[in-house]
């Protein structure tokens, strides 16, 4: 397992382990993030962990086209009880999704150096964020990169009242123009929504210019 250095180089993404850990070290400098999504790889560890890097095979994503919708969130969407935004408030987003609770999940992975990181993409315009407000509070919402104006590489997200979460990205997708949304890895809630897995070379394909 190589240990990351100053220079922004990653080894290749043939050498990640069956698990897709490529890399380990390095630092969470914005230039360094966004050239890892570039080429296909994510941080991800615990705060009490090194900096992991990510590249998995096969990699979970969504097309737009194949998004599931189920009859009850269909009801839904036809009077949506919320109003969803874009890039309104990417701070309030990162940090509700770094400290709402979850099931089986004690600490969180978006720790103040990576909020710090997204927030300077951000106003860099990589990053976006969605937005889930009821009554003009935020209630839920999921931020990400993205990448040459055609993938959207999903982060996190989180909900505060039920629906929430799903409502913003179910039309945050359906009025997108994005060729893929990066899903990264297997969760049955993603699966349910439409997403599938690739092996990773073809998603490599869809990074290049």
């Amino acid at each position: 397992m190589k240990w990351l250095n100053k220079t922004l180089d990653f080894p290749p993404l043939k050498e990640a382990n069956p698990d897709g850990l490529l890399a380990v070290g390095g630092d969470l400098s914005p230039e360094r993030v966004l050239y890892a999504y570039q080429n296909g790889i994510f941080p991800w560890y615990e705060s009490d962990q090194p900096i992991l890097w990510w590249a998995p095979d096969p990699r979970f994503v969504l097309y737009p086209h194949k998004l599931k919708i189920s009859k009850s969130t269909k009801q839904i969407l036809k009077n949506p009880p919320f109003e969803i935004t874009v890039n309104r408030n990417f701070e309030a987003v990162i940090k509700s999704c770094a400290t709402v609770k979850r099931e089986a999940q004690s600490g969180t992975w978006i720790t103040d150096e990576m909020i710090g990181t997204y927030c300077e993409l951000h106003r860099r315009g990589f990053a976006k964020s969605v937005e889930v407000w009821q009554n003009k509070k935020l209630v839920g919402g999921l931020y990400g990169i993205e990448l040459n104006d055609t993938i959207f590489c999903g982060e996190s997200m989180f909900s505060y009242v039920s629906n929430a979460s799903k409502i913003g990205f179910i039309s945050f997708v359906q009025n997108s123009n994005y060729t893929i949304i990066d899903c990264q890895l297997h969760t049955n809630y993603l699966e349910s929504l439409g997403a599938e897995p690739i092996s990773r070379l073809k998603f490599m394909d869809y990074l290049k210019p």
